[in-house]
């Protein structure tokens, strides 16, 4: 067993399975405000999503394509169809970076991000994965809150459970 594959696929399935759980939710649920996470299910889902791009520059040996950071930089088209789109897009080439590295036995390398602070690969492979998962518990909390019936559990226990007994 690979940990590094492991946390990865847990990663994309947990928030894959949240985006497809909030499907029937209105855009009014979407965007209801809550005093937790980005402030709407819908902010939330996307700084998650569009923050993968950002890292998956770096791991990739460049800078993020607009040269600057902002949690805000958002595509104009939010629908959950496409959050869901950029989450397969922006995931499958995340993953792909963090296993070529693995690959490569280059975790340990470093970079310097954005603010000028050196970082290792492996590290941001790690920190993206926590930031989602930290992410993930205010989604559902908000989940909750909205009173949706049977909020999905997204744990890596269920999600192992799942892979291997079905």
């Amino acid at each position: 067993m690979d940990l590094l594959d492991l946390l990865l696929d847990h990663d994309h399935w947990a928030t894959r399975r949240l985006l497809d759980a909030s499907g029937g939710l209105t855009d009014a649920q979407l965007d209801q405000e809550f005093d937790i996470g980005h402030r709407t299910l819908r902010a939330t889902f996307g700084h998650m999503i569009f923050n993968v791009p950002f890292w998956t520059a770096f791991l990739e040996g460049g800078q993020p394509a607009d040269g600057g950071y902002s949690a805000d930089a958002q595509p104009d088209d939010r629908s959950l169809a496409a959050l869901t789109d950029g989450h397969e897009r922006s995931y499958a080439a995340f993953a792909a970076a963090a296993r070529r590295l693995r690959d490569e036995q280059r975790l340990g390398e470093t970079f310097v991000d954005h603010y000028a602070v050196r970082k290792s690969f492996g590290g941001t492979v790690l920190m993206v994965v926590e930031h989602n998962e930290g992410h993930r518990t205010e989604v559902l909390h908000i989940l909750v809150r909205l009173g949706m019936p049977d909020v999905p559990e997204v744990d890596l226990g269920v999600w192992e459970y799942m892979a291997l007994n079905t």
